[in-house]
């Protein structure tokens, strides 16, 4: 079967664990079906562009599209069509290469040992064949057996017990600059007691799953897209600019390997790991000396075992050897160690009865239907039911209420439906409902969007979220008005929409966790001062749809009053340069809701201004377009954008030929590069700001 995208590959089996036989039967087979050269060149060529693509998005971009074992089924295709045909193998393929790079946002740095990858094992008879191949090396090898956690490896070097450097893997010998963001971490050692002149570990950071959650449940309320798990997690928050978010978002790291050391002297790989313990290094929380292959699968069937009563991911186990001298007379291919092994473990399905779908409203107004089964156990729990992601998902399956469904959790964790057996006896497709649950009112697909929305600005289920916003420093600004506070004041029943905001009372805010006459005072005074924001940061308030803080401001000084606003067309809002018929349709659509106007006339009655009241724009830019990248020294990129603004100018995204300026701070990335491949002018800061004082420009 030839596989071209997720779906299809989806699609070739009928389960996971089909496809997951599927690779078995050829690994162990050592065949795939005899084809012509110029087929096979053909097949190979389709195989590297999807693996690619899913690497680059897995190690780079953090949000891949294949799960774990669809991408080893793709891979092991790949490399039995190589040993089939070797004059098709180059050394750019993904199968003779460490699949991330190096991101161009942070600085790099060349590893001086290099990360190596690990070849895979899905059996444990390619397990004896390891074993055998370590022992015609010459080595009678003792073993080490630990559990593969699934997250960013990562490298830490120290000098006297400081830490100087930490950085990611990338391709193996060059990876990134992390060292802040590491610093922030907190569970990382920052100094070591008794350390040796110099050490460098490598690890795996990774999120506990408690985080995960956590973080999760806050992009939600911010209606932004959660990360898919917490590996990508992980590696997203590691290569934050802001070290502070990094901080902040509970990773962790286990260390599983010395790569260098000066000042003290290991023989084996135990005996490194009992002395990274005895350093303060959080190490490998399971790792095991065995004395032969067969003991390593059993341990191997321990942590399998166990695996779902864990805090974090983990994506198999590992079999080292563990005499340091063995694995030099091994050595390592262009890729892999030979003294090493990874073991995965097949995906868990069962199959149970669909008996009902649950549709609930997310805080973003997505209706989000979840499956209701009969009860299953897959790894280490019972599961009863499981999300369906939305109407396109539910009608790729055809499911009907009583159908025989497949169920398994995906990276052992978040129950997910993936096919169906059988459907029921005279069954109808499920239709997903026209209206919203929570208040009623119709819900729409919208331009690019697979899910179904609820765009009631005064829907109760998305109340916390649209307060939240409306809040916040580029909308409302109302200090004190962050999320647990939010929180509080929607499950007290207090506020539903931004409007019960300017109706809070000293009395009620007192009755809130952590709050005292000052805080209570500090509160009201903010949203009291909020009134006299300018239009823009209202209009930016509401989360219209397609509509950032940029666009606010244009739509404000353009029609100037609210009501003017509410009664333009979308071809009045088109005519602002740079809005296109969707976000001048979102506008329309926006204030054409019952709802809107309600809300509209309360904040007008609380007595909010409704005009805008900004500064005339200088024309010291005019006509000319400016990108801001890197990281400024005493303006944020929004207050650069701004500057540029009112001062004329267009603040863009993208660099391109009209582009007058780019203005790079540190860190800038491919928006400098291109600048200088074009010739555009390049400015600092310094020259930015100079520019904007000089009467001349």
């Amino acid at each position: 079967m030839w596989y071209t995208s997720k779906n299809e590959a989806c699609a070739a089996a009928s389960s996971s664990q089909q496809v997951w036989n599927a690779a078995q039967e050829k690994s162990e087979s050592g065949r795939v079906d005899f084809l012509e050269l110029e087929q096979a060149k053909q097949r190979v060529e389709e195989l590297r562009t999807i693996i690619e693509k899913n690497n680059r998005l897995y190690y780079d971009q953090d949000a891949p599209e294949l799960e774990d074992f669809e991408y080893d089924a793709l891979t092991r295709k790949l490399k039995a069509l190589e040993a089939q045909f070797p004059q098709l193998v180059t050394a750019s393929s993904p199968t003779q290469k460490v699949g991330g790079t190096a991101s161009s946002k942070l600085p790099k740095v060349t590893h001086t040992v290099k990360m190596e990858s690990l070849l895979d094992a899905f059996s444990y008879d390619e397990l004896r064949d390891f074993d055998r191949r370590v022992r015609e090396a010459g080595a009678e090898p003792e073993y080490v057996v630990e559990i593969k956690i699934d997250g960013l490896s990562c490298s830490l070097e120290y000098e006297n017990g400081e830490l100087v450097r930490a950085s990611t893997r990338g391709d193996g010998v060059v990876g990134e600059d992390v060292t802040a963001n590491v610093r922030a971490i907190r569970s990382i050692p920052k100094k070591l007691k008794n350390a040796p002149e110099f050490l460098e570990v490598r690890g795996e950071v990774y999120m506990p799953h408690g985080a995960f959650q956590k973080l999760c449940a806050e992009q939600e309320l911010q209606g932004a897209a959660p990360f898919k798990n917490p590996r990508n997690a992980a590696a997203g928050s590691l290569r934050q600019k802001d070290a502070k978010i990094t901080g902040s978002r509970g990773l962790s790291i286990f260390i599983f390997n010395v790569q260098q050391i000066r000042g003290k002297t290991l023989t084996k790989h135990s005996e490194s790991l009992d002395y990274l313990k005895s350093l303060g290094l959080p190490v490998s929380p399971r790792y095991h000396v065995v004395h032969d292959i067969e003991q390593a699968i059993a341990e191997i069937e321990q942590i399998g075992q166990n695996r779902a009563k864990l805090d974090f991911d983990m994506d198999g186990a590992v079999i080292k050897v563990n005499s340091f001298a063995q694995r030099d007379l091994m050595g390592s291919t262009n890729k892999f160690p030979r003294w090493a092994i990874a073991f995965k473990y097949p995906p868990e399905v069962k199959e149970t009865t669909l008996r009902s779908i649950e549709v609930a409203v997310g805080r973003t107004g997505v209706l989000t239907p979840t499956a209701c089964f009969d009860p299953v156990f897959l790894a280490g729990t019972t599961v009863a039911r499981a999300t369906l992601h939305n109407e396109d998902f539910i009608h790729q399956f055809g499911l009907c209420i009583g159908d025989t469904i497949q169920v398994r959790k995906a990276g052992d964790i978040i129950p997910e439906v993936i096919g169906v057996t059988r459907h029921a006896e005279d069954a109808q497709p499920y239709e997903m409902p026209t209206v919203c649950p929570s208040c009623g009112a119709p819900v729409v697909h919208l331009e690019d969007e697979a899910a179904l929305r609820c765009v009631n600005p005064e829907c109760p289920a998305q109340a916390l979220r649209n307060i939240i916003h409306f809040a916040s420093r580029d909308a409302m600004d109302i200090e004190g008005l962050g999320t647990a506070v939010a929180t509080q004041l929607v499950e007290k029943d207090m506020v539903h929409s931004a409007a019960d905001i300017y109706t809070l009372t000293r009395e009620q805010l007192l009755t809130l966790d952590k709050f005292k006459e000052k805080s209570a005072e500090n509160l009201l005074s903010a949203i009291e001062r909020s009134k006299q924001n300018n239009l823009d940061k209202l209009l930016f308030g509401f989360g219209i749809r397609n509509i950032g803080d940029k666009a606010a401001a244009l739509l404000a000084e353009h029609f100037g009053t609210l009501q003017a606003l509410r009664e333009a067309t979308v071809e009045k809002i088109s005519e602002i340069d740079g809005f296109g018929g969707v976000m001048a349709q979102s506008v329309v659509e926006f204030f054409a809701k019952e709802g809107t106007t309600d809300l509209v006339h309360r904040l007008a009655d609380a007595g909010l201004n409704m005009q805008w009241k900004g500064e005339p724009k200088g024309d010291k830019l005019a006509g000319k377009t400016l990108v801001v990248t890197g990281t400024l020294e005493s303006l944020s990129r929004n207050e650069a954008e701004a500057l540029i603004v009112k001062n004329g100018g267009k603040a863009s995204g993208s660099v391109s030929k009209k582009t007058a300026y780019v203005v790079a701070g540190t860190a800038a990335g491919s928006k400098l590069t291109k600048a200088q491949t074009l010739g555009i002018p390049v400015l600092t800061e310094a020259e930015f700001l100079a520019m904007l004082r000089d009467e001349n420009t």
